[in-house]
């Protein structure tokens, strides 16, 4: 079987790049490699996320889940110094490939966590989190990456998700409106979605 990005430890050849990218205003060097989500270039959906995100009014820490080599978390780390961002995957590669990038971009305000969803994390809790989901994952996996983002949110903090229309969007906006009451579609381009729950 073929490695997924959502893999613990992809067997897929290591073949390492290095290119730039400039979010933000800011410009990163960026390591990717075999095995990790898109891996040529920061894809249209996370761009977007992270070109609208805001930080929320509460004080606490920002969680990247599935960062993937991280550009989500290290892009909102630049812009928000005053805050912890911790970066998570289940993909070993991705995150040593995510933990190398704030090397290559001296952002420090960050942690790195191995972790299936947010099951390595349970004594934490976050004023945001963000996330591209792994809809390859299946349904099921990623709307309980939903609701275990709900329980880890801390009162009036907010949850980020960008999602295709043809990946599951219709289906994802009615689960996140069970779960937090509310989804604001804070925008809506090329068939993404940028969504934004409030605790």
């Amino acid at each position: 079987m073929s490695d997924h990005y959502f893999s613990q430890n992809p067997q897929s050849k290591s073949s390492p790049k290095i290119w730039q990218y400039k979010l933000r205003g800011n410009h990163f060097t960026f390591e990717s490699d075999e095995g990790v989500f898109s891996k040529n270039e920061v894809d249209y959906g996370t761009r977007m996320l992270i070109e609208r995100f805001e930080a929320p009014s509460v004080r606490g820490d920002l969680l990247d889940l599935g960062c993937g080599y991280g550009p989500i978390g290290l892009a909102v780390a630049t812009c928000n110094q005053d805050r912890e961002v911790m970066l998570t995957d289940i993909n070993q590669r991705a995150v040593e490939l995510a933990r190398k990038n704030a090397q290559h971009n001296g952002v420090e305000n960050v942690e790195f966590v191995l972790s299936d969803r947010l099951n390595s994390l349970s004594n934490h809790s976050f004023a945001a989190i963000m996330t591209n989901p792994p809809i390859r994952a299946g349904k099921q996996s990623v709307h309980q990456m939903f609701a275990e983002s709900y329980a880890a949110l801390v009162e009036n903090g907010s949850l980020w998700v960008v999602i295709q229309k043809k990946q599951g969007a219709p289906s994802a906006i009615k689960k996140l409106k069970e779960l937090f009451g509310n989804v604001r579609v804070v925008d809506r381009s090329k068939g993404y979605y940028l969504l934004m729950m409030t605790k």
